[in-house]
């Protein structure tokens, strides 16, 4: 009986131990993948003069093959959701938004906080219209 309480201890302390990892793996890889995909953007329009047109979920925009992997732009991110170029949609002239994501508000946060101020209202990587936004241009 001892022993089975012991190792119901030690999995107590384990799980939220792993689930902490497994999240902050989820972030790091999320916030790696999002500034992959701005750093070609961002070099796309340096060569073109402009942004790529808007594109659908996980669709490569007009002239973005060869910018980077298109299997990793059209897969599923990180945190279960979708990529998205955004051009001139909420106000916002370029963005790289993920759509349906897994994760809530708090985990966004932290990733928010990672690569900008930590608040999903201001800065450059916003929640607007149930997505979550990196935006290059204003």
């Amino acid at each position: 009986m001892i022993v089975v309480v012991i190792v119901g201890l030690l999995a107590a302390l384990a799980i939220p131990t792993m689930l902490r990892i497994r999240r902050n793996t989820q972030n790091s890889r999320f916030v790696s993948d999002l500034r992959t995909f701005s750093q070609a953007f961002e070099t796309y329009a340096m060569k073109n003069g402009s942004w790529p047109p808007n594109a659908g979920n996980g669709a490569v925009p007009n002239g973005m093959s060869g910018e980077f992997r298109d299997a990793d732009w059209q897969a599923v991110n990180s945190l279960g959701g979708r990529w998205n170029w955004d051009r001139n949609f909420n106000g916002i002239a370029a963005g790289i938004s993920t759509v349906v994501p897994a994760p809530d508000d708090s985990q966004m946060a932290e990733i928010d906080a990672k690569i900008d101020d930590g608040d999903l209202a201001t800065g450059c990587f916003i929640k607007v219209n149930g997505r979550y936004t990196y935006i290059l241009e204003k």
